[in-house]
């Protein structure tokens, strides 16, 4: 709503006014950067001293050596003590049999495979399957050609478009007698090599198939990969598909590396990481009126194709097998991103291009951690939305205080109010701590406020400190912590809602507009934090519904030290995922109460996970960032629920929950591969031999 004035010369103060603030802080952030900027050049000046003196030359051997201790002791570190290691050690255990069920051993038996190769779909469509070459070494030449030639669905032709230079002319040579053993096998040979994408868009010139398959030249297929993509097309439509991938080394897949079991199709999850990768099969309707490959993105070209086709496809489907061998030597992707240090700002070029599409303005794309390709993207904020911070209390005045406390101090998002939602506490202490968040003292303290406050039952009452930033809203009858969000909640002043615990502390300054610039978006539900432990292990990086013991929800990477990269990088990167928890979640307020807030059926437990269920059925996303980081002193306030009352209380909460989401349980969750066990959540593989 716009600012009125009284007179023009109102206008012109008021505007005077807001030029000067913004003149003085621009001063102040020039004077900063100059500062940074000298510190950086004195820095600089200092490590160039250091280089080039005589004993730092001499001790290369020995800092090396150290370095080497102190990569494998943080190695140690991560994994977070003799426990820790433990786990690993049955993890890597559980990963070779994985290799041994998921390399030759998972090919098709002889009678399988004619089974396979007999099948007739109502779809029997053709596959162009398009690779690139440039001075392939034969033996990767002959196994990615044998690997196509052997596949069980047989309706596919393989275009081979062939840039290798004079000094390989064996390459085509080979080429030729395979097209002249295997119609469905068509050679062409590049006048000059066009590059990754050039190249493939010459192969893609000699497809005729209606779907069209992506494949490197030094990669092996599963035999069974195409039949299975076709049967997806067939039963589900399927327009867009992938699979799960491994890399190789040596002369047989089996020789595994890194297992890639993947989820099903995550936007927020393919803008900062493409982690689709291979293999990409399509619809050929897809590429209508667009390239295949843009050189401008050579490097990165398949991260900005499929970007482009996933927007357009109308059914993406995830084949949760493992069908796509990668293969690591010297001067690959596979072996390092290193290799091609070029496709790291392809990359971050061909998202920012996808991001423009999307309406997206201002954004920024940065590496992580994790790795160069790995993006951090910050979104820029939309207006000034008040968010409305709902913490649920009952006595804990030291919990309470240090989680309000940190609030003011900790966080640069100003436009906030705190509503705390008193529940039957009864220490003296707390009601004393009310009193000074309201400013109030003496005759008029909080507690003489209530006394004489007419408004009682569910329906509570408020009371506001004097600049308003501050509410108590107080609760009677007994402890339901969805009912008491939910009263908080339509208290709320605020365009956002934000649920949080009692016993959490914020850590990161910008830990609101993290949310915040996620949560501003139309197709985004719920916006959840990285929690920690006071020992620095998480507490909570996403919900995954099925996990646990109860098969009814839990945490992912439970427990594992933050210094932890997560499972393929996933704690350095926003993603989907199914649930948040409550104890950290942004929402907008308009859907928090379209959806009827938190079902208060649910008293304690998976309130939370049903609230984010219900936003999916809206057909919205909710979304977990790493970068919105606080501490959860989880449990201290209420006690654990594995005892006695509180467990009993649990277990039928979980039975209500399985019941009344059973078909989505049945599904499974959509961002946890099937291949992982559901009774861990360090993404554990499942122990092969139970079904």
């Amino acid at each position: 709503m716009e600012k009125e004035y009284n007179t023009p010369q109102e206008e012109a103060s008021y505007y005077k006014e807001a030029y000067e603030q913004e003149k003085a802080r621009s001063a102040s952030l020039a004077g900063r950067l100059a500062d940074a900027r000298n510190e950086a050049d004195t820095l600089q000046f200092q490590l160039d001293r250091i280089k080039n003196n005589p004993m730092w030359k001499a001790s290369k051997p020995l800092r090396q050596t150290m370095h080497w201790g102190l990569r494998n002791y943080r190695r140690l570190r991560n994994l977070g003590g003799p426990k820790g290691i433990a786990r690993k050690l049955r993890q890597k255990k559980r990963e070779q049999e994985a290799r041994k069920l998921h390399g030759t051993a998972s090919f098709p038996t002889p009678e399988e495979a004619a089974r396979q190769r007999d099948t007739k779909f109502d779809r029997m469509v053709k596959i162009s399957i398009l690779v690139p070459l440039y001075n392939t070494p034969l033996q990767f030449l002959n196994e990615m050609i044998e690997s196509v030639l052997n596949q069980t669905y047989q309706n596919w032709e393989l275009c081979l478009a062939d840039g290798s230079d004079d000094e390989h002319t064996e390459v085509g040579a080979r080429c030729q007698e395979y097209a002249a053993k295997d119609k469905r096998i068509v050679y062409h040979k590049l006048v000059k090599n066009e590059g990754i994408a050039g190249n493939t868009n010459e192969c893609y010139m000699l497809a005729t198939g209606e779907y069209i398959g992506l494949f490197d030249h030094d990669d092996i297929l599963h035999p069974s990969v195409l039949f299975e993509y076709v049967k997806v097309i067939n039963e589900q439509g399927a327009d867009y598909i992938y699979c799960d991938e491994t890399t190789f080394k040596g002369d047989s897949i089996d020789n595994m590396i890194t297992l890639h079991f993947k989820p099903d199709f995550s936007i927020d999850n393919l803008r900062a990481n493409n982690y689709i990768c291979h293999f990409s099969v399509f619809s050929r309707k897809l590429l209508e009126g667009e390239e295949l490959f843009r050189t401008a993105f050579d490097g990165a070209q398949d991260h900005d194709m499929i970007l482009r086709l996933t927007d357009r496809a109308e059914k993406i489907v995830h084949v949760p097998r493992l069908m796509y061998y990668w293969r690591s030597h010297e001067g690959s992707t596979a072996a390092s991103i290193d290799a091609k240090p070029y496709a790291i700002e392809a990359a971050k070029g061909a998202v920012a291009d996808h991001l423009k599409k999307h309406g997206f303005k201002h954004f920024q794309i940065t590496s992580t951690r994790a790795c160069a390709t790995i993006f951090r993207i910050r979104y820029q904020i939309l207006g000034d939305p008040k968010i409305s911070i709902v913490i649920a209390n009952k006595d804990h005045v030291e919990d309470l205080k240090r989680c309000i406390t940190s609030i003011q101090k900790n966080s640069t998002w100003s436009n906030i109010e705190i509503i705390v939602v008193e529940n039957n506490s009864t220490t003296p202490e707390i009601r004393d701590y009310y009193s000074q968040l309201l400013g109030l003292s003496g005759d008029d303290s909080y507690e003489e406020r209530c006394k004489l406050h007419t408004v009682c039952g569910h329906d509570g009452g408020i009371l506001h400190s004097e600049d308003g930033r501050i509410s108590v809203v107080t609760y009677h009858g007994d402890f339901n912590y969805s009912a008491v969000n939910n009263l908080g909640v339509s208290y709320a002043s605020g365009e956002y809602i934000l649920l949080l615990n009692n016993d959490t502390e914020v850590i990161t300054a910008n830990w609101m507009e993290e949310m915040l610039m996620y949560a501003q978006r139309e197709d985004v539900g719920a916006v959840g934090a990285k929690l920690y432990y006071a020992d620095k292990t998480i507490q909570h990086a996403g919900v995954v519904i099925g996990l646990g013991a109860h098969r009814t929800a839990g945490h992912t990477h439970y427990r594992i030290p933050v210094q932890n990269l997560g499972y393929m990088g996933r704690l350095c990167y926003t993603q989907n995922v199914t649930a948040v928890t409550g104890a950290c979640l942004l929402v907008k307020k308009s859907l928090y109460e379209q959806v009827g807030g938190l079902d208060e059926s649910f008293v304690i437990s998976l309130n939370d996970v049903d609230f984010c269920l219900k936003l999916r059925k809206l057909g919205l996303l909710n979304v977990w960032t790493p970068f919105a980081e606080l501490y959860h002193y989880e449990s201290i306030s209420r006690g654990l629920d594995d005892q006695g009352e509180k467990a009993e209380r649990y277990n039928k909460e979980s039975e209500h929950f399985r019941e009344k989401w059973k078909a989505e349980l049945e599904a499974g969750d959509p961002y946890y591969n099937p291949n992982f066990s559901l009774d861990r959540s360090d993404y554990a593989l499942k122990d092969p031999t139970v079904s």
